[in-house]
């Protein structure tokens, strides 16, 4: 919820920008994340993104007793060994994320 109100008070401040003739310029950072836990299974395959077949790693962590998975592009299982601990951080992107990291131990 605060989520959307905060992008509906950007909007509206854009707008009225916009409408005031005033030259404006939007910066920001592309949001990056992190990822670790034991890995327990890790499966390629592909998707169609803007009409190109893309290349995915399905990495499924374990950490806690809990699981989580995480999309990365392109075919990454060598950086993803069974059973070992991993920490990946990542630039996320609409179809998967993009490794900037990984360390395994």
């Amino acid at each position: 919820m605060k989520r959307l109100l905060s992008l509906t008070l950007v909007f509206a401040l854009l707008v009225s920008l916009c409408g005031c003739g005033s030259k404006f310029f939007v910066r920001g950072a592309i949001n990056t994340g992190g990822i670790s836990g034991t890995v327990s299974m890790v499966e390629i395959t592909t998707v169609i993104e803007n009409g190109s077949i893309v290349t995915i790693t399905l990495v499924t962590f374990l950490q806690g007793g809990m699981s989580s998975s995480m999309n990365f592009c392109g075919d990454q299982q060598v950086l993803f060994p069974l059973d070992q601990f991993v920490r990946a951080s990542f630039t996320a992107t609409p179809a998967c994320a993009s490794i900037v990291q990984v360390v395994v131990g």
